[in-house]
């Protein structure tokens, strides 16, 4: 059920961010679509509390579970940086906005955009990881919380290759096609 229940919340995330641009920009409808925006949060929160009112119940924690703590992290560290992503699409296309700005593909630039990605999954990671060190502090069992610890486990991996991805740039920059440095 709790399977379900994230990602029943991760489609009203977007359905609240999708419906929050729609009455901003194309009903002009500027109050309605800002508290529609406002409700996004209120989803990590109502899956957060699905969450701990399951593990109470005495489950034992899944993968699930850990997605919920993956997903609240993920959303509280990237969810302003996409509604804005996507906010900029809709000013343009709706209403008259700016072209949005392409990310940078290539040198300096795009090592710090990479660089400014990691630090978002380092958050990310950070606020997860507390809230599965919390669940596995609420249960109180380790053999009814080892899905969480391996996912901490496993996420701690990824982030260090996202790690050595991100920051490989800063080191050997992207190239430009057709710019190639010819010293190598």
């Amino acid at each position: 059920m709790i399977t379900a229940f994230i990602i029943g919340c991760e489609i009203a995330f977007w359905v609240f961010v999708l419906a929050g641009l729609v009455f901003r920009y194309v009903l002009k409808q500027k109050k309605i679509g800002a508290a529609l925006l406002i409700c996004t949060p209120i989803v990590d929160l109502a899956l957060i509390l699905a969450t701990i009112l399951d593990l109470r119940s005495g489950s034992t924690a899944t993968f699930a579970h850990s997605l919920a703590a993956v997903y609240i992290g993920t959303s509280i560290a990237f969810g302003h940086a996409m509604i804005a992503w996507a906010d900029s699409r809709f000013a343009h296309r709706f209403a008259g906005g700016p072209k949005p700005i392409a990310k940078p593909k290539h040198g300096a630039a795009h090592a710090l955009n990479e660089r400014k990605g990691w630090f978002k999954h380092l958050l990310a990671f950070v606020i997860g990881c507390a809230a599965l060190y919390l669940m596995i502090l609420f249960v109180g069992d380790p053999a009814r919380t080892e899905s969480l610890s391996d996912t901490i486990r496993f996420w701690a991996m990824v982030l260090i290759i996202d790690f050595a991805i991100s920051f490989s740039y800063t080191l050997w920059p992207k190239q430009a096609k057709g710019n190639v440095d010819k010293n190598f």
